[in-house]
C-alpha cells in the first residue's frame, strides 16, 4: 500500500469530472474541473475522462500517483452492485497502490454540503437525486420509494418545448420562444416541430445534453414570469418537495436541513420557490440552509473519515480557509 500523505477526493455527479487533493491535516492544495464526465451513462469515455483528470490535477500540484494515500470517488449512475465493476476502472491508474473508496455521488455531495450530519441533500442538475442521513446514521433515498423527482436540466427542456409545441403557451410565453427558436435554429414552430420528428437530430447523449444546456433559458423565463416556464418549474419543484417530505418523515428532528446542490435547484427561481414553500406552514418538515463545502470536498472528508483521520473543527477551519481555490472554479 501506498505511504503516500495526499488524498483524492473525486465529485463525478455531473457534465464535469472535479477533483479535490489534500493533505492528510485537510489542507486544500488544489481545485480542479476538467469538462466531461465520470459516469458511463452520460459519457462512454468515462474512464478515459477521470483518469485524465487525476494527471491533470496532480500534475498543476506538482504531485505525483505515488503521493497519494487515499482516494474516494463519488460517481453518478453507481446504484447497484454490478455497477462496481466499471465504477473501480475509474480510479484504476497504473502507479496507484492506495486505498480507493468508490461511492454514489449523493453521499460525497451529503458529506460536503451537511458534513455528514443529519440531513437531506436535494440534487438537481445534470441529474437529480435526494439522499439523507438520517439521525440513526441510516442512509435513504427518494429512490428507495420508487419516486423520482424530473427535475435535472435535460427534463426542464424536453417538458419546455413539448409544452410548446402543443401550444400550450400564451402571449408571456413569446421571449422564451423565440430563444428556443434560435437556440435550434429554426425559424418557426413548424421547423422545430419537423427537427423534433427527426429525433432533434442528435443521439440520445448528446441530445440530452444539448437539451440541458437550455434549462438555464427555462428557469430564467420563470424568474421573469414567463406562464408555461413557471408551470414547468413549479412541476418540478413540486415532485423535489414531495421527495424531500418522504425522507423528511424518517428524521426526529423538525425542522430536517435540507441543502441544494446543482444548477437548477440553486437557480434563482427554484430558491425562491424552494424557500418559501419551507416556511409556507408549520408543519413544513424542512428548511433550507447554505451547502458548507462542494461534493469534492465531500470526498475529501469521506476519505479521511475511512482512514479514520478525525474530522474535527480544526479540519473543517482549514478547508474553509481554502474556498477560494474551489470556488473559483
Amino acid at each position: 500500500m501506498s505511504s503516500g500523505n495526499l488524498i483524492i477526493g473525486i465529485d463525478g455527479g455531473g457534465s464535469k469530472t472535479r477533483v479535490a487533493i489534500a493533505d492528510m491535516a485537510g489542507s486544500l492544495l488544489l481545485y480542479h474541473e476538467y469538462p466531461r464526465a465520470a459516469s458511463r451513462y452520460k459519457d462512454h469515455a468515462a474512464q478515459e475522462n477521470v483518469h485524465t483528470a487525476i494527471h491533470a490535477a496532480l500534475a498543476k500540484a506538482g504531485r505525483s500517483l505515488s503521493d497519494v494515500g487515499g482516494i474516494a470517488a463519488g460517481v453518478a449512475g453507481f446504484d447497484k452492485d454490478e455497477d462496481l465493476v466499471w465504477v473501480q476502472e475509474l480510479t484504476n491508474l497504473p502507479g496507484l497502490s492506495c486505498p480507493r473508496w468508490h461511492v454514489n455521488d449523493a453521499i460525497v455531495a451529503h458529506y460536503g454540503a451537511l458534513v455528514a450530519k443529519p440531513g437531506i441533500v436535494a440534487i438537481s442538475g445534470t441529474g437529480s437525486n435526494i439522499f439523507s442521513i438520517n439521525e440513526s446514521g441510516a442512509h435513504l433515498r427518494n429512490y428507495d420509494y420508487y419516486h423520482y423527482a424530473p427535475s435535472a436540466a435535460r427534463f426542464l427542456s424536453y417538458e419546455t418545448v413539448y409544452e410548446v409545441l402543443a401550444g400550450h403557451t400564451d402571449s408571456s410565453d413569446q421571449p422564451l420562444i423565440d430563444a428556443m427558436l434560435r437556440y435550434w435554429g429554426a425559424a418557426s414552430l413548424m421547423e422545430l416541430n419537423r427537427i423534433g420528428l427527426n429525433g432533434f437530430r442528435l443521439g440520445e447523449q448528446e441530445r440530452n445534453r444539448v437539451f440541458a444546456s437550455f434549462a438555464p433559458t427555462v428557469t430564467q423565463a420563470a424568474l421573469e414570469g414567463g406562464s408555461l416556464a413557471q408551470r414547468v418549474c413549479n412541476r418540478a419543484i413540486h415532485q423535489l418537495l414531495v421527495g424531500i417530505k418522504l425522507l423528511a418523515r424518517n428524521f426526529s428532528s423538525d425542522p430536517v436541513p435540507v441543502a441544494c446542490i446543482g444548477s437548477v435547484i440553486l437557480s434563482p427561481y427554484f430558491q425562491h420557490r424552494l424557500v418559501e414553500l419551507s416556511g409556507d406552514s408549520a408543519d413544513a418538515g424542512f428548511e433550507i440552509v447554505t451547502t458548507q463545502f462542494p461534493p469534492a470536498i465531500g470526498a475529501i472528508l469521506y476519505a479521511m473519515e475511512q482512514l479514520q483521520i478525525p474530522i474535527n473543527d480544526e479540519v473543517i477551519t482549514t478547508l474553509e480557509q481554502a474556498r477560494n481555490l474551489y470556488e473559483e472554479e
